[in-house]
């Protein structure tokens, strides 16, 4: 099947950190755009010397059906100094336009998992999926009661991309969801909002024995830096989850 094109055109951009943007676009061709939460579209252009390349980007949108036309279509783009990536969306004017294909990608919640809880695991732009996951979560919080664990790894309390809503989620559902930042370098102010219980100092993968991890109730995502996804997996088939239940994304910078 040939893959289908379709013209974005950018409409915002906001810093969530120093080198990563939040950039929301629209379909310019009239189209909806039919995508599950935790799917990624690839933005295609060329290098100086003509080489085509492309790029994979999360959808980030907080949707629970098809973004019709005209509504935004948001990605999260780190900033790597010198990339090709980088220089197309820094250039990038509002009201102009890149080449995207999709959506792609598993990396979704199914409507067969019958278990009792998620252990969402990500690091840097990795949370981007869990974002856009939030509308189904709070549907599975209804209608059977799951429980989700958030594990976000960061440097520092400045790179906690979204940390306001996942925060705000779990104050909404304070007895299904837990916000947990940890942060490898930079603790958080203590008046920051972000300076909770629920707060680690270190990597994710060493807080996960923490949590219990069980074969027979938890479904596991990983997805952000390829080493910790990979530690986290180890751990995880240490504590019995059958791979089938842990689901994974690796992010690589590419410039």
């Amino acid at each position: 099947m040939a893959i289908v094109h379709f013209p974005l055109k950018l409409v915002s951009r906001r810093m969530l950190a120093p080198s990563v943007a939040h950039l929301s676009f629209v379909r310019d061709d009239g189209q909806p755009l039919d995508f599950i939460p935790g799917q990624f579209l690839q933005v295609h252009f060329t290098y100086a010397d003509g080489t085509a390349t492309k790029r994979s980007y999360s959808l980030a949108t907080i949707h629970d059906h098809a973004i019709g036309p005209g509504e935004q279509v948001e990605i999260a783009v780190s900033y790597v100094a010198g990339g090709a990536a980088t220089a197309l969306f820094e250039n990038l004017p509002l009201g102009g336009h890149v080449d995207a294909s999709g959506p792609y990608g598993r990396f979704c919640l199914m409507p067969g998992d019958a278990n009792r809880r998620y252990l969402l695991i990500g690091t840097g732009t990795g949370v981007t999926p869990y974002r856009a996951m939030l509308p189904q979560l709070e549907q599975l919080i209804a209608q059977r009661g799951i429980e989700v664990v958030l594990l976000f790894g960061a440097r520092a309390p400045v790179e906690l991309l979204y940390g306001d809503e996942f925060r705000a989620f779990a104050d909404k559902h304070p007895q299904h969801f837990r916000f947990v930042p940890c942060f490898s370098r930079e603790l958080p102010d203590p008046a920051s909002p972000h300076a909770h219980a629920d707060v680690r100092h270190g990597y994710v993968q060493q807080f996960l024995p923490g949590f219990a991890p069980h074969a027979e109730g938890d479904i596991a995502y990983l997805c952000g830096n390829p080493n910790m996804v990979d530690a986290c997996f180890e751990e995880l088939k240490g504590f019995g989850l059958p791979v089938a239940q842990i689901r994974r994304e690796k992010y690589i910078s590419n410039k």
